[in-house]
Protein backbone atom coordinates (compact mmCIF):
# COMPACT_ATOMS: atom_id res chain seq x y z
CA UNK A 1 0.00 0.00 0.00
CA UNK A 2 1.56 3.42 -1.13
CA UNK A 3 2.09 5.74 1.97
CA UNK A 4 0.37 9.42 1.79
CA UNK A 5 3.64 11.83 2.83
CA UNK A 6 1.05 14.52 2.41
CA UNK A 7 -1.95 14.03 3.62
CA UNK A 8 -1.73 15.80 7.30
CA UNK A 9 -1.34 19.03 5.26
CA UNK A 10 -3.91 18.33 2.36
CA UNK A 11 -6.09 16.84 4.36
CA UNK A 12 -9.89 18.44 5.60
CA UNK A 13 -9.97 19.67 8.92
CA UNK A 14 -12.64 17.10 9.92
CA UNK A 15 -11.50 14.36 8.02
CA UNK A 16 -11.04 11.15 10.49
CA UNK A 17 -10.40 8.22 7.89
CA UNK A 18 -9.90 8.21 4.03
CA UNK A 19 -9.60 4.74 1.90
CA UNK A 20 -8.14 5.83 -1.18
CA UNK A 21 -8.32 3.04 -4.27
CA UNK A 22 -8.12 0.60 -2.14
CA UNK A 23 -7.50 -2.90 -3.60
CA UNK A 24 -7.18 -6.65 -2.12
CA UNK A 25 -6.92 -9.37 -3.52
CA UNK A 26 -6.95 -13.19 -2.42
CA UNK A 27 -5.69 -15.38 -5.25
CA UNK A 28 -8.01 -14.95 -8.19
CA UNK A 29 -10.21 -13.01 -6.06
CA UNK A 30 -10.76 -9.77 -6.01
CA UNK A 31 -12.21 -8.51 -2.94
CA UNK A 32 -12.09 -4.98 -2.94
CA UNK A 33 -11.82 -3.25 -6.06
CA UNK A 34 -10.20 0.64 -6.08
CA UNK A 35 -12.84 1.18 -3.03
CA UNK A 36 -13.00 4.55 -1.89
CA UNK A 37 -14.48 5.81 1.47
CA UNK A 38 -14.73 8.62 3.74
CA UNK A 39 -15.53 9.55 7.24
CA UNK A 40 -15.64 12.81 8.57
CA UNK A 41 -15.70 13.75 12.34
CA UNK A 42 -19.15 14.04 14.12
CA UNK A 43 -21.11 11.45 11.73
CA UNK A 44 -22.02 7.38 11.84
CA UNK A 45 -21.43 5.47 8.35
CA UNK A 46 -23.20 1.85 8.48
CA UNK A 47 -21.52 -0.31 6.24
CA UNK A 48 -24.04 -3.47 5.13
CA UNK A 49 -23.65 -6.24 2.41
CA UNK A 50 -23.85 -9.67 2.53
CA UNK A 51 -21.97 -12.75 3.99
CA UNK A 52 -18.63 -12.47 2.53
CA UNK A 53 -18.41 -9.32 0.76
CA UNK A 54 -14.97 -7.93 2.11
CA UNK A 55 -16.36 -6.23 5.37
CA UNK A 56 -13.68 -7.72 7.35
CA UNK A 57 -11.49 -7.37 5.05
CA UNK A 58 -11.78 -3.70 4.71
CA UNK A 59 -12.16 -3.54 8.80
CA UNK A 60 -8.62 -5.79 8.74
CA UNK A 61 -6.84 -3.27 6.30
CA UNK A 62 -7.89 0.24 7.65
CA UNK A 63 -6.74 -1.81 11.40
CA UNK A 64 -3.39 -2.25 9.74
CA UNK A 65 -3.72 -6.25 9.95
CA UNK A 66 -3.70 -6.87 6.33
CA UNK A 67 -1.66 -6.02 3.19
CA UNK A 68 -3.30 -4.31 0.27
CA UNK A 69 -3.10 -4.55 -3.11
CA UNK A 70 -2.74 -1.01 -3.65
CA UNK A 71 -4.31 2.09 -2.19
CA UNK A 72 -3.79 4.14 0.98
CA UNK A 73 -5.42 4.40 4.21
CA UNK A 74 -5.06 7.37 6.56
CA UNK A 75 -6.49 7.85 9.58
CA UNK A 76 -6.37 11.88 11.25
CA UNK A 77 -3.75 12.57 8.99
CA UNK A 78 -1.49 9.35 9.24
CA UNK A 79 -0.76 6.71 6.48
CA UNK A 80 -1.52 3.74 7.86
CA UNK A 81 1.15 0.79 6.79
CA UNK A 82 0.03 -2.87 7.77
CA UNK A 83 2.35 -5.45 9.43
CA UNK A 84 3.68 -5.16 13.13
CA UNK A 85 5.26 -1.73 13.24
CA UNK A 86 5.55 0.34 16.33
CA UNK A 87 4.02 3.44 13.96
CA UNK A 88 1.22 0.85 13.39
CA UNK A 89 0.40 0.14 17.06
CA UNK A 90 0.69 3.47 18.27
CA UNK A 91 -1.86 4.69 15.17
CA UNK A 92 -4.36 2.11 16.46
CA UNK A 93 -3.91 2.82 20.01
CA UNK A 94 -4.15 6.69 20.06
CA UNK A 95 -6.94 7.44 16.97
CA UNK A 96 -8.96 4.14 16.80
CA UNK A 97 -11.62 2.75 19.43
CA UNK A 98 -12.80 -0.87 18.88
CA UNK A 99 -16.39 -2.36 19.83
CA UNK A 100 -16.66 -6.51 18.62
CA UNK A 101 -20.41 -8.45 18.56
CA UNK A 102 -19.77 -10.29 21.50
CA UNK A 103 -17.68 -7.61 24.06
CA UNK A 104 -14.32 -9.91 24.34
CA UNK A 105 -14.43 -8.54 27.72
CA UNK A 106 -12.65 -10.58 30.99
CA UNK A 107 -15.47 -12.15 32.91
CA UNK A 108 -13.55 -11.73 36.19
CA UNK A 109 -13.16 -8.04 36.43
CA UNK A 110 -15.14 -5.29 37.01
CA UNK A 111 -16.46 -3.15 34.60
CA UNK A 112 -13.86 -0.65 35.70
CA UNK A 113 -10.97 -3.01 35.32
CA UNK A 114 -12.26 -3.83 32.09
CA UNK A 115 -12.68 -0.13 30.75
CA UNK A 116 -8.76 0.40 31.67
CA UNK A 117 -6.95 -2.17 30.01
CA UNK A 118 -6.50 -0.45 26.90
CA UNK A 119 -4.70 2.86 29.40
CA UNK A 120 -2.69 1.03 30.97
CA UNK A 121 -1.25 -0.87 27.76
CA UNK A 122 -0.69 2.73 26.33
CA UNK A 123 1.25 3.92 29.65
CA UNK A 124 -1.50 5.91 31.57
CA UNK A 125 -1.05 5.73 35.41
CA UNK A 126 -3.67 3.33 37.00
CA UNK A 127 -5.14 6.26 39.31
CA UNK A 128 -5.94 8.40 35.57
CA UNK A 129 -7.30 5.60 33.76
CA UNK A 130 -9.75 4.97 36.62
CA UNK A 131 -10.60 8.56 36.94
CA UNK A 132 -11.49 8.53 33.26
CA UNK A 133 -13.02 5.36 33.16
CA UNK A 134 -15.47 6.78 35.33
CA UNK A 135 -16.25 9.84 33.72
CA UNK A 136 -16.78 8.18 30.36
CA UNK A 137 -19.61 6.41 32.08
CA UNK A 138 -20.95 9.30 33.78
CA UNK A 139 -21.29 10.49 29.80
CA UNK A 140 -22.72 7.72 28.62
CA UNK A 141 -25.40 7.81 31.73
CA UNK A 142 -23.95 4.21 32.72
CA UNK A 143 -24.13 3.41 36.74
CA UNK A 144 -22.23 0.09 37.27
CA UNK A 145 -21.58 -1.95 40.60
CA UNK A 146 -18.10 -2.81 40.83
CA UNK A 147 -18.56 -6.75 40.95
CA UNK A 148 -17.87 -9.37 38.10
CA UNK A 149 -18.48 -8.56 34.80
CA UNK A 150 -19.51 -11.54 33.94
CA UNK A 151 -22.76 -11.15 36.30
CA UNK A 152 -24.13 -8.12 33.78
CA UNK A 153 -26.85 -8.63 31.45
CA UNK A 154 -25.72 -8.69 27.35
CA UNK A 155 -26.89 -5.52 27.06
CA UNK A 156 -24.73 -4.10 29.44
CA UNK A 157 -22.05 -5.54 28.27
CA UNK A 158 -21.51 -4.20 25.48
CA UNK A 159 -22.21 -0.67 26.80
CA UNK A 160 -19.03 -1.09 29.23
CA UNK A 161 -17.47 -2.57 25.49
CA UNK A 162 -18.23 0.82 24.30
CA UNK A 163 -17.07 2.74 27.15
CA UNK A 164 -13.56 0.74 27.08
CA UNK A 165 -13.65 1.91 23.56
CA UNK A 166 -13.97 5.29 24.20
CA UNK A 167 -10.79 5.10 27.13
CA UNK A 168 -7.75 6.33 24.98
CA UNK A 169 -10.26 9.35 23.61
CA UNK A 170 -10.29 7.68 19.98
CA UNK A 171 -11.60 9.72 17.06
CA UNK A 172 -12.25 6.80 14.55
CA UNK A 173 -15.03 4.53 16.65
CA UNK A 174 -15.41 0.87 14.60
CA UNK A 175 -18.13 -0.95 15.96
CA UNK A 176 -18.38 -4.49 14.14
CA UNK A 177 -21.80 -6.21 14.87
CA UNK A 178 -22.19 -4.64 18.26
CA UNK A 179 -25.67 -5.74 18.40
CA UNK A 180 -25.38 -8.71 16.72
CA UNK A 181 -26.36 -10.85 19.64
CA UNK A 182 -28.53 -9.29 21.37
CA UNK A 183 -32.57 -8.94 21.99
CA UNK A 184 -34.00 -5.91 20.10
CA UNK A 185 -34.83 -4.06 23.57
CA UNK A 186 -30.71 -4.37 24.64
CA UNK A 187 -30.15 -3.18 20.99
CA UNK A 188 -31.88 -0.01 21.04
CA UNK A 189 -30.40 0.60 24.31
CA UNK A 190 -26.85 0.09 22.88
CA UNK A 191 -27.46 1.80 19.85
CA UNK A 192 -29.07 5.03 21.60
CA UNK A 193 -25.35 4.86 23.55
CA UNK A 194 -23.80 4.92 20.31
CA UNK A 195 -25.67 7.09 17.84
CA UNK A 196 -25.08 9.83 20.55
CA UNK A 197 -21.51 9.56 20.66
CA UNK A 198 -20.72 11.39 17.51
CA UNK A 199 -22.45 14.73 18.89
CA UNK A 200 -20.99 14.22 22.71
CA UNK A 201 -17.50 13.39 21.26
CA UNK A 202 -17.33 14.48 17.81
CA UNK A 203 -15.76 11.11 16.80
CA UNK A 204 -16.47 9.09 13.44
CA UNK A 205 -18.08 6.04 13.54
CA UNK A 206 -17.96 3.01 11.45
CA UNK A 207 -20.57 0.06 12.04
CA UNK A 208 -21.01 -2.63 10.42
CA UNK A 209 -24.28 -4.55 10.36
CA UNK A 210 -26.34 -6.92 9.12
CA UNK A 211 -29.75 -5.40 11.04
CA UNK A 212 -31.46 -2.83 8.95
CA UNK A 213 -32.68 -1.27 11.86
CA UNK A 214 -29.37 -0.59 12.92
CA UNK A 215 -28.35 0.49 9.51
CA UNK A 216 -31.18 3.10 9.39
CA UNK A 217 -29.88 5.12 12.47
CA UNK A 218 -27.04 5.85 10.81
CA UNK A 219 -25.98 8.65 9.23
CA UNK A 220 -24.61 7.33 5.60
CA UNK A 221 -25.36 3.70 4.79
CA UNK A 222 -22.54 2.41 2.26
CA UNK A 223 -23.89 -1.23 0.76
CA UNK A 224 -20.41 -3.09 0.02
CA UNK A 225 -20.67 -5.98 -2.66
CA UNK A 226 -18.76 -6.99 -6.10
CA UNK A 227 -15.50 -5.06 -4.45
CA UNK A 228 -17.64 -1.79 -4.71
CA UNK A 229 -19.10 0.49 -2.17
CA UNK A 230 -22.41 1.65 -3.13
CA UNK A 231 -24.10 4.35 -1.16
CA UNK A 232 -28.09 3.44 -0.59
CA UNK A 233 -31.28 5.42 0.09
CA UNK A 234 -31.54 6.84 3.74
CA UNK A 235 -34.61 7.30 5.43
CA UNK A 236 -34.49 11.21 4.74
CA UNK A 237 -34.85 10.31 0.69
CA UNK A 238 -30.88 11.07 0.52
CA UNK A 239 -28.56 8.78 -1.15
CA UNK A 240 -25.38 8.71 1.37
CA UNK A 241 -22.26 10.23 0.38
CA UNK A 242 -19.42 8.46 -0.55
Amino acid sequence: MDANPSATASRPANEVLAVQGLTVSFGERTVLDALDLTLQAGSTTALIGPSGAGKSTLLSAILGLLRADAGSITICGEAMQAGNSAATARIRREHIGMVFQDGYLIDELTPVENIIVPALVAGVPAADAEERAHSILTELGLTVQERATSSFSGGERQRIAIARALINSPQLLIADEPTGSLDPANRDRVMDTLMALPTQLGCAILLVTHDPVVAQRADHVMALADGKLTATVHQSGQAADR
